[in-house]
């Protein structure tokens, strides 16, 4: 399969996933509307897709939901299946995604230090 339709099935599984998430389509308990879906890397065979979740939710919490998800895994393919048109479903895998919460965190200590820098050359120069 050419690298441009993996492309276009990473994108129609991250919409489709992050919809049925949304709509509580997803009973476990431990999945919550406040998990994010990043981003979907399906493998040239389209055997596997690994599906990358975030959220600001606390670790443990993110954890859990990602457990729910890998839980009801078999159920989010068969939903999806039944919409998209591909004769080989890839077995989908959550994954953590830790990225989104550390960049967040990333531009909180640069605007400390932005803040701090600019309190010095006040008192520098006042």
């Amino acid at each position: 399969m050419g690298q441009y339709r993996i492309q276009r099935l990473d994108d129609q599984l991250r919409d489709e996933i992050a919809s049925l998430i949304m709509r509580g389509d997803v009973k476990d308990p431990r999945v919550n509307s406040f998990l994010s879906i990043n981003r979907v890397e399906v493998t040239k065979d389209l055997s596997y897709a690994k599906v990358y979740v975030s959220s600001f939710l606390p670790d443990g919490d993110l954890k859990n939901g990602v457990s729910g998800l890998n839980a009801a895994a078999g159920f989010i393919q068969r939903e999806i299946a039944k919409k998209l048109r591909i004769r080989q479903f890839p077995k989908l895998t959550f994954v953590v995604d830790s990225g989104m919460k550390e960049g967040f965190k990333m531009v909180q200590k640069l605007n400390e230090l932005e803040k701090e820098r600019k309190e010095n050359d006040a008192t520098q120069n006042g």
